[in-house]
């Protein structure tokens, strides 16, 4: 499994992340760093929950995230 974390700002200057891949995974930050480790913790999270609620087999996982912006 490959998940990226896409982080990009907003008009209104507050930066948003997200896990594409992960339905509802994201989350705003006032620093990209801020909204980049939100979602990231958001992200495992989820994957944690479907192991342990037995929606997925544990599978071997490979995380990509941006440089910081």
């Amino acid at each position: 499994m490959n998940l990226t974390l896409e982080c990009e700002r907003e008009e209104d200057g507050r930066w948003l992340a997200e896990v594409a891949a992960l339905p509802g995974v994201l989350a705003y930050g006032a620093s990209a760093n801020e909204a980049m480790a939100k979602a990231e913790v958001l992200a495992l999270r989820v994957l944690a929950e479907r192991l342990e609620h037995g929606e997925s087999a544990p599978l071997a996982i490979n995380i990509t995230l941006p440089a910081a912006a």
